[in-house]
Parts: C-alpha cells; sequence; structure tokens
C-alpha cells in the first residue's frame, strides 16, 4: 500500500541521491522502497484491469476489415530555365 510516508521517504531519498549521494544502506532502502512502490502500482492497474466490462453485446458474424487503399500521386518535376 502506497502511504503518505512511503512516497516522503522515497522523495526524500532521491533528493539525497541527486545532492550528496547515498551510502550503501540507503540505496538498499531505495530500492526496497521502488519495490514496495511499483508492486503497489502494478497491483492497482490490475484490480482496474479486472474489473473492466463490455457493454456491447458481442456480435455473432465475423467483421470485415476494410482495405486501405492508397491513391497514387504522380509529381512533374520539370526543370525550369530561366
Amino acid at each position: 500500500m502506497i502511504t503518505p510516508e512511503l512516497l516522503a521517504r522515497i522523495n526524500e531519498l532521491a533528493r539525497k541521491k541527486r545532492t550528496v549521494g547515498l551510502s550503501e544502506e540507503e540505496l538498499a532502502e531505495q530500492k526496497k522502497l521502488y519495490d514496495i512502490y511499483l508492486e503497489a502500482i502494478r497491483g492497482q492497474v490490475t484490480d482496474l484491469l479486472d474489473h473492466i466490462e463490455f457493454a456491447d453485446a458481442p456480435t455473432t458474424k465475423p467483421v470485415k476489415k476494410k482495405k486501405k487503399i492508397l491513391k497514387q500521386q504522380t509529381i512533374n518535376l520539370e526543370r525550369v530555365i530561366h
């Protein structure tokens, strides 16, 4: 779960990393906090996708794809001498 304290500590370590650098213990803590944060975000996205319901009824006949026709244009490039 993403708490304000978790975000505050992540931001604090990020600021410290940019300014003075982090010790080995702080790097390990930062990695652990990032993992917790990313796991929570992935869980939220998965939960959101699991609760999507389609409103339209499924069609019984196959849908035909329209062919995309590209128009060919020719450009007349003539050398103009003044």
